[in-house]
């Protein structure tokens, strides 16, 4: 029986890299078909006579639909944990795929990015499960890992906007459902690790749980999550102003063409990558409230003056915009998962979930803004987010954290 318990706390402590890898593989396959949604808008604008407040209402049905169900699932999940709902979701985000590349006006459209929303909202929670339980004692590293390969199928939108939608229109978003077959494939093998391995602890943890009794969740524990949410809130609104719209002010405004534009918007994205992935290391060491703190604050003045300046200064801004701001991505997941320890699934699903829900709102908003006033107002109302970072000083730091997370 001691052997047995050893041999499970030293399951524990490693971190299994290959599950990491292919959970991240997962979700950069999960990403990358979402990404097609938004790398669309300037085709569909052209080719259906859609209204900014139009392409704001699709933004907003797939990533609400993935974004409010992400915490239902992830509370069923605490619940029962269920491994095939990881290629589960990706049959349903293929099946959303099909229906976007023939759909021949904006009802079906909306109808069809309900199931790619839908299917991501399925992955989310039981992937960030996957690269908790495979993260050993480097939590940080391993959500890195994980989120670095959803933000880096997020950044492929512009790329798929100028090589594949460009030439090949609304039908090149049939060619996806290839990338949705390996991303099956991909997380059927992770599902397999998770109900073999993962599932005799989850179960007993269950049982000890049912055991002992509910213990109601700590008042300051409440407080600390959903202020947590108004900040990912805050960051999810300022990534929707500048994926969704700053390409259509970079037409507008600087004369350029969707290719160029394109260009600006990757490069935000890609920088995205390289700040999620530094961010789990540095919280690591410098404390997640701290990384939190300075992703936000850090990027507000960059992106006060964004709107204001010359072409030449565009693209070193917005490299160093998207890699701070998205430098505390996956450190507000762990951060989440260290207030509700019993209760990843649902930690996850609101930090990653509800949170971008809210950018969805934030889409529909800055659409029917821009079509009521201007783009450029709109770019400089988005420019301001940034400030709301303050309100992560009132966070508690991470020694009162894990306080509260043994009292509850």
């Amino acid at each position: 029986m001691a052997v047995t318990a050893q041999k499970t706390t030293t399951k524990q402590l490693n971190t299994v890299y290959i599950i990491l890898f292919a959970i991240s593989s997962g979700h950069f396959f999960n990403d990358s078909i979402q990404a097609v949604v938004p790398a669309m808008f300037p085709i569909l604008e052209k080719s259906l006579n859609l209204t900014y407040a139009q392409i704001g209402w699709i933004a907003f049905m797939v990533n609400m639909t993935s974004s409010v169900m992400q915490p239902v699932f992830g509370y069923i999940a605490d619940r029962r944990p269920l491994p095939f709902l990881l290629p589960a979701g990706m049959f349903m985000s293929m099946l959303g795929l099909i229906g976007f590349g023939l759909a021949p006006n904006f009802s079906i459209i909306l109808i069809s990015v309900l199931f790619i929303g839908l299917g991501s909202a399925i992955f989310h929670p039981e992937g960030s499960r996957v690269a908790y339980m495979a993260a050993g004692n480097k939590r940080g590293l391993a959500q890195s890992i994980y989120q670095v390969g959803g933000n880096f199928g997020q950044s492929m939108a512009p790329i798929f906007t100028a090589l594949i939608f460009v030439p090949f229109g609304q039908r090149g978003v049939l060619s996806f459902v290839l990338v949705a077959f390996f991303g099956m494939a991909i997380l059927s093998f992770v599902s397999k690790w998770y109900k073999n391995q993962a599932m005799p602890a989850i179960k007993q943890s269950v049982k000890g749980t049912e055991k002992n009794g509910k213990r109601p969740i700590h008042r300051k524990i409440k407080i600390a999550m959903l202020l947590l949410v108004f900040i990912v809130f805050a960051r999810s609104w300022y990534s929707a102003g500048i994926t969704n719209f700053y390409q259509f002010y970079l037409i507008g405004d600087y004369g350029l063409s969707i290719k160029q534009a394109q260009i600006y918007i990757f490069i935000f994205m890609i920088a995205g990558v390289i700040g999620t992935f530094s961010g789990g290391p540095l919280a690591d060491r410098f404390g997640k409230r701290n990384i939190i703190l300075l992703s936000l604050i850090g990027a507000a003045p960059i992106a006060f003056i964004l709107p204001h300046v010359s072409l030449i200064f565009v693209a070193p801004l917005v490299f160093l915009i998207g890699f701070i701001i998205t430098s505390s991505f996956s450190v507000s997941v762990v951060y989440a998962q260290e207030l509700l320890p019993k209760k990843v699934g649902m930690a996850s699903g609101l930090t990653v979930g509800l949170a971008f829900g809210m950018g969805a709102i934030g889409a529909v908003f800055f659409g029917t803004l821009a079509d009521l006033t201007s783009m450029k107002f709109v770019m400089i109302f988005v420019s301001l987010l940034p400030l709301l970072g303050f309100l992560s000083l009132f966070l508690p730091s991470d020694e009162k954290v894990r306080e509260l997370s043994v009292e509850a």
